[in-house]
This record gives structure tokens, sequence and C-alpha cells, in this order.
């Protein structure tokens, strides 16, 4: 009797142990903490780059900031947003190639999608070459825009090398080459500080420094990266050289890249259509630049970090009303980890045209839509748009989540094998 009992305990404690096994796999989530965590740091080092530009240019004082926020504002709506996501199709394409042993696939898919970037860098260039136009257009002060135009118009070549910057971060994480990534992002961070540093108090440029300086520092990145694609012995199966078999892929290419965009921007220009609906609000300096700084928060507490641009300002004013924020700010930033977590799994899966009409519903017809109402219609200003933020945040999240658990992920896995298979073999 007293064997069986003990045997009962036994079995209870070995389907228990089972349980936490299959809620909590250590081994696999070591593996996906060291994968990370230098994913983490590249997008800090690298997302620190225009955003060291605008702190620099935000202590010449509050006009420079609210222009200097609007434009990196701008900037992240129509081109650099836009830019991540044209280089999602990559983590389709080079991690079907390097899971099916296809290794020469990945230097190919590489240079077609560097091709997309590059043309749509051209367009988007033509847009920001008429930044002050557009902002007038929507009814932004003119004072501003015109200050907000003279920084874009100098981020245009930063553009380019951010394309191919992020197109080249994509082929190395297909590969999981992340450990190099972490040494290659930091030395340009450090080289922009002391360039945006020189270029703006010890030269004449003055606020003109701020967005040269990262665009030197851009190209610079992109410089090393290719250096190292060139002489490390890690891409040499991967990396053939350029090939004109490229321009076979480019259809190919674009067909993913372009939902991938619109998936990435959908929620992307949500965050940043807040800077500017602040900027037709009364007070529009503090407004825009107390909206700008919580944006850039929460997107480097989205990379595990967070209050570095609390630096952007010498205002007292603005400071305060930030520190008012903090709440909202900190509900959003778990929202977005989670979201974001979710928004992978989705990309991985090959579900951005599912995504693209959720990220349309949530941020677009739930979130700006109570924003608005919130912000302007109650007079909570800035507060009411977050708030309208956090509501779209919530309805994605919540929506991925709901998606993500009733998926048959046996029959998934299997089909993607299918489709590898299929595709790779043309």
């Amino acid at each position: 009797m007293n064997q069986q009992v003990s045997g009962g305990d036994g079995d209870e404690e070995s389907r228990g142990g089972r349980w936490w096994k299959r809620m909590l796999d250590m081994e696999e989530a070591k593996k996906q903490v060291l994968f990370a965590l230098p994913m983490i740091l590249t997008n800090v080092f690298y997302y620190g780059i225009p955003l060291v530009s605008v702190m620099f240019a935000g202590h010449l004082g509050e006009l420079q900031l609210a222009g200097a926020t609007l434009s990196n504002s701008w900037a992240s709506v129509s081109g650099y947003s836009f830019m991540v996501g044209l280089s999602g199709a990559l983590e389709t394409l080079c991690g079907q190639g390097f899971g099916a042993n296809q290794y020469n696939m990945l230097g190919i898919y590489l240079q077609a999608s560097s091709i997309i970037s590059f043309i749509f860098s051209i367009i988007i260039s033509i847009l920001w070459f008429n930044t002050e136009s557009i902002m007038i257009l929507l009814h932004l002060d003119p004072q501003i825009s015109k200050t907000a135009s003279v920084y874009a118009k100098l981020l245009i070549p930063g553009l380019f090398a951010y394309g191919f910057l992020q197109n080249i971060l994509r082929s190395f994480q297909t590969q999981s080459v992340v450990m190099p990534l972490v040494v290659l992002s930091l030395p340009p961070l450090v080289f922009h500080i002391g360039i945006t540093y020189i270029l703006v108090h010890m030269t004449s440029l003055g606020f003109k420094g701020a967005p040269m300086a990262a665009s030197i520092s851009l190209w610079m990145s992109v410089l090393m990266l290719v250096m190292y694609v060139a002489f490390s012995k890690e891409f040499k199966n991967t990396w053939k050289g350029l090939s004109s078999e490229s321009f076979d892929y480019f259809f190919t290419t674009l067909k993913l890249a372009l939902p991938s965009a619109a998936m990435i921007c959908l929620e992307g220009w949500s965050f940043e259509i807040l800077v500017f609906l602040a900027g037709l609000m009364p007070d529009k300096k503090q407004s825009t630049s107390l909206i700008a700084i919580c944006v850039h928060t929460e997107t480097v507490a989205y990379m595990i970090i967070y209050g570095l641009s609390a630096a952007s300002s010498d205002s007292s004013a603005i400071i305060k009303k930030f520190a008012s924020m903090t709440t909202l700010l900190a509900i959003s930033i778990v929202l977005d980890c989670v979201q974001g977590v979710l928004s992978g799994v989705a990309r991985g899966c090959g579900w951005q045209q599912i995504a693209v009409y959720v990220n349309l519903a949530s941020f677009y017809i739930i979130g700006m839509t109570i924003a608005i109402l919130l912000g302007f219609k109650f007079n909570l200003h800035a507060k009411g748009l977050w708030i309208g933020l956090i509501c779209g945040l919530s309805c994605q999240a919540a929506t991925l989540l709901v998606i993500t658990l009733r998926t048959k992920w046996t029959k998934l896995d299997i089909s993607a094998n299918v489709d590898k298979e299929n595709s790779l073999s043309v």
C-alpha cells in the first residue's frame, strides 16, 4: 500500500516536472537569450545614431528641438520604418535558403533586397526634399516646418545607408551571426557622438551638423559591415560577390517586401503620427517635443533600455510634463514588448498579410480615433494621444495572441518545410 502511494507521488512529481518543461524549456530559453541579447544591443547602438543627433540639436534651443524631433519622426514615418519593413523579406527568404542549405541564395536575395531599398530610397528622398511644403499642407507651424525641412534634407544621404544597413543586418541574423554585430555596431555610435559634438559646437554648421553627422555615421556603419562580409570566412558560402542573378529574384523579393513593409509601417506610423498631431495643439513646441521624447523612449525601451531621450531637452517644463507621462509610458512599453514578440512570430510564420489588417484596424480605426477624441475633443492633449496609442497596442496584442494560440503548429511546420523545398528547388 505504501509502495503504491509512493509511486503515485512520484508519478505526480513526474507529471509536474513534465508540465513545467512544457511551459518553460530552459535550454531553449538560454539559446534565445544568447541570440536575442546581441541583437538588442546592436539595435540600440544603431538607433542611437539618429537619437544622439536629435539630442545635440535639442540642446541648441526649443525651436531646434521641435524641428529635429519632428524631422526625425517624419524620417521614421516615411523612410526608416519603410526600410526596416522592406528588409523583412530576407527573414523569410534567407531563413528558407539557410535552412535548406541553399547558401549561395542568401547573397542573391541580399542583393535583390538592396536593389529594392535603393529604388525606394530615391522615391523617399523626393518626399524628404519637399518636407517643408508637405508639413505646411498639414497645417504645422511654419517656423518648425522650415527647421524640420533643413534637418530632413541633410538626412537624405543617411537614408540610403540605412536601407543597406537593414538588409545586411537581416542577412547576418538569418545566419545566426550575431556576436560580431555588437562589436561592429558600437564603434560607429562612439564615433558619432564625437563627430556630432565637433560639427555642432566646433564648426559654423551648428544645427545642420547634427543630421550631417547622422548620415556620415550611418555610412560608416554600412562600410564596416561590408568589409566584414568581404573578409570574414563566415560568409564564404553565402557571399560570392555581386551577381546579375539578383535581378531574376527582384519581383520574388518585392512580393514579400511590400507586405512586410506595410506591416511594420502601419504600426510605426501610429507612433509618429502622434508627433504630427501634437504639432496641431496650442502649445506646439512643447507638445511636439514631449510626444517625440515619449516615442523615442518607447522605441529604446522596446530594445530593453529606456529613458535615454529625456536628455534631449534642457527645458524644465518639458521634463516635468514628461515625468507626468511615465505611468502611461510604462503601460505602453509593456504592451509594445508583448506585441513585438507576437509580431516576430507573425513574420516568421509568413502571416504578414494578416498582420497588416490587424495593425490597420488596431492602430487606425480604434487607436487613432480614440487618440484624436481624447487629445482634441476632451482636451487631454498629449496624455489623450498616448492613451489612444495604448488602446491600439492592446487590440493588436490581443488579436495576435489569439491567432498564435489557435495555430496548429505541427501542421504549420510540415507545410512550411514543403513550401521551402518547392520554392528553393525552382
